[in-house]
């Protein structure tokens, strides 16, 4: 019964290490294809893998014909066997059948930071906020049976007889009482726990379109993926701007309609307001992610941007990310302004996003320094 335990054991963990091949080779098309977002639950992700089997050998009919079988001249074509169905016909052949894996999501980060090469993430300061836990770390004598010790009752039960001269050692029952009785008692421990804010920022203006839209939110699934496998706890901001910033919820982030002019720096300012009202630097580790087609409404207001940024934002933040998705009229400036402009500064990134392609380096871009 053990081996066979064992064997099934060993079977699961070579199926859960091809299936991990699988995702590793096929990582950039995951990641491009958006595929996984739709499937995501709370603590897994299913993940599209084709259909695995292991070899093994049946037995078959006898029927005296076939490959290896009888008289044969070099040259021979081989009976085809059974076909798939041609132009909407029946046929008996099996198909190619995709088999769907539920993988944990911390499994999933791991398997991107080795695929990217990505460093941990080393988190900011020496301030951490205090996390109460409650632990069981403790004995006490009253208590939920579900919470009773055996070990224990039992030790005291064979103190108090022994003590008492009860204890037969030629007969030695232990019979606890209820005095003996000994039960699991928890603490509430303050924890220090580094904690981070991640502020997503997107253009919503009018030169904005569905599938830039798209690229952003399949970005931010895997960014998200990484900071959240790197700290314990994770809180999410979303800004939308159009000629005007508005904080929202992710639903309306994803899946507000494009409109209106552009002006970026409502963003950035209504971010440093967001930072500088809730998210201590101290004791907060703080992300923020803008992404743009790049078309701001005029170059003062390019300055204006470099300048929040060169002064409020980036002294307070572990990292601020610029992504640039093309529209259909080409690429904005604004990268080559924050680039011209913003330099030697170590957490700082720009990246041009193209398409759904180029999404993988671009989150190697944004996280490759391990800020």
């Amino acid at each position: 019964m053990e081996s066979n335990i064992l064997n099934i054991e060993q079977d699961y963990l070579r199926f859960r290490k091809i299936i991990r091949g699988h995702i590793k080779r096929d990582l950039k098309k995951y990641i491009s294809n958006g595929e996984l977002i739709g499937k995501k639950g709370k603590d897994f992700v299913s993940i599209p893998v084709p259909h695995i089997e292991l070899p093994d050998f049946r037995f078959g009919r006898r029927s005296g014909q076939g490959v290896g079988q009888g008289e044969g001249e070099p040259g021979t074509p081989l009976s085809p066997g059974d076909v798939e169905g041609e132009n909407g016909k029946a046929g008996n052949a099996p198909g190619h059948h995709i088999l769907e894996v539920d993988i944990e999501k911390e499994e999933l980060a791991r398997i991107l930071g080795e695929e990217l090469e990505l460093p941990r993430i080393k988190p900011k300061g020496k301030n951490k906020i205090e996390v109460e836990k409650d632990r069981y770390s403790g004995i006490s004598t009253v208590g939920p049976d579900s919470l009773r010790r055996f070990k224990r009752t039992y030790k005291e039960a064979l103190k108090r007889q022994i003590s008492s001269g009860e204890y037969d050692s030629q007969n030695p029952k232990i019979v606890p009482i209820h005095k003996d009785k000994r039960y699991l008692s928890w603490k509430v421990k303050k924890r220090p726990e580094s904690n981070a804010v991640v502020i997503y920022m997107m253009d919503v203006s009018g030169s904005m379109g569905d599938e830039q839209k798209n690229i952003v939110r399949i970005e931010s699934y895997w960014i998200d993926l990484w900071i959240k496998f790197n700290y314990p706890g994770v809180v999410t901001r979303y800004i939308i701007h159009d000629a005007v910033a508005q904080e929202v919820d992710q639903e309306t982030f994803f899946h507000t309609r494009e409109s209106g002019g552009t002006v970026i720096s409502s963003a950035y300012k209504l971010c440093d307001k967001i930072i500088d009202e809730e998210y201590s630097e101290a004791l907060w580790n703080i992300y923020v992610f803008h992404f743009s087609d790049g078309d701001n409404w005029s170059g003062g207001d390019n300055n204006l941007c470099v300048q929040i940024l060169k002064t409020n934002i980036l002294p307070k933040v572990n990292l601020f990310g610029y992504g640039q998705v093309e529209n259909t009229s080409g690429i904005g400036r604004f990268i080559s302004e924050l680039e011209n402009n913003i330099v030697d500064v170590d957490n700082f990134v720009a990246s041009n996003i193209k398409n759904k392609e180029a999404i993988y380096q671009s989150i190697k871009d944004f996280l490759g320094k391990g800020k």
